[in-house]
């Protein structure tokens, strides 16, 4: 009896800790990944993943636990579709922080664009301020870089062009009105991956500057249509 309540609290322990790590995951995890973060048994691992998807089936939940893409990913189930729309339309999306508006900045002017190139232009993580992005319907998923381990793709929307006032990206502001001079517009392009026609940068490595750096070389650099507010709330364009 001893032993089969000790094997119960261990698969239940495994359930939630798997059911944890895919909730805060933004793309499919692979059963072997999910093995060597638990440090537990492959095919122990893979019979819990599998169980948890029938578990959410047969109880009809909110969410599904499917296998694509060589992984695993929670999603919400298909037949609460409109509510889910009805909600995220709900949303104000007038206000956005001031990492936000950093990060929309990055992805507007170098989609597309991967995490790994987000992060690298600011200097800190950014996963989840993503995430809260495409939430609110001004970021995308435009498809996979083969190039960069198969990473996820972002750009920007129509919601994003509409809620900014642009016709189309051709209408961001250009780069050199957020610089207080040359040096600093070619630093900044460099940073973003724009590099047409820059002039050399005399003693500066641009490309081991850190965002905070760069920051500090332009005075603050500014995302579009952005005023020189400290509050952490700003308000979009209606």
């Amino acid at each position: 009896m001893t032993t089969t309540n000790e094997e119960t609290t261990q698969d239940d322990t495994l359930r939630g800790a798997l059911e944890a790590l895919l909730f805060v995951s933004d793309e499919p995890v692979s059963s072997g990944q999910l093995s060597k973060i638990l440090d537990r048994d492959l095919v122990e691992v893979d019979e819990a993943l599998r169980s948890l998807a029938e578990s959410y089936t047969e109880e009809n939940r909110g969410f599904q636990l499917r296998e694509v893409a060589g992984g695993w990913r929670m999603y919400t189930h298909p037949a609460y579709a409109p509510v889910i729309e009805a909600y995220v339309l709900s949303w104000d999306t007038r206000k956005l922080s001031q990492a936000a508006l950093e990060v929309l900045s990055v992805i507007a002017y170098k989609q597309p664009v991967t995490r790994a190139g987000i992060n690298a232009v600011r200097g800190v993580s950014s996963e989840s301020v993503v995430s809260s992005l495409i939430e609110k319907g001004l970021v995308r998923e435009l498809g996979r870089d083969a190039h960069a381990g198969n990473a996820i793709l972002y750009g920007t929307t129509t919601t994003f062009l509409t809620k900014f006032g642009l016709k189309s990206i051709d209408d961001l502001p250009p780069l050199e009105d957020f610089a207080p001079d040359e040096q600093t517009q070619a630093s900044i392009k460099r940073r973003l991956g724009v590099t047409d026609d820059l002039p050399e940068i005399d003693g500066i490595d641009v490309d081991t500057m850190s965002a905070e750096d760069l920051a500090q070389e332009a005075e603050y650099v500014h995302s579009p249509h952005i005023p020189d507010e400290a509050d952490d709330d700003i308000n979009l364009v209606d």
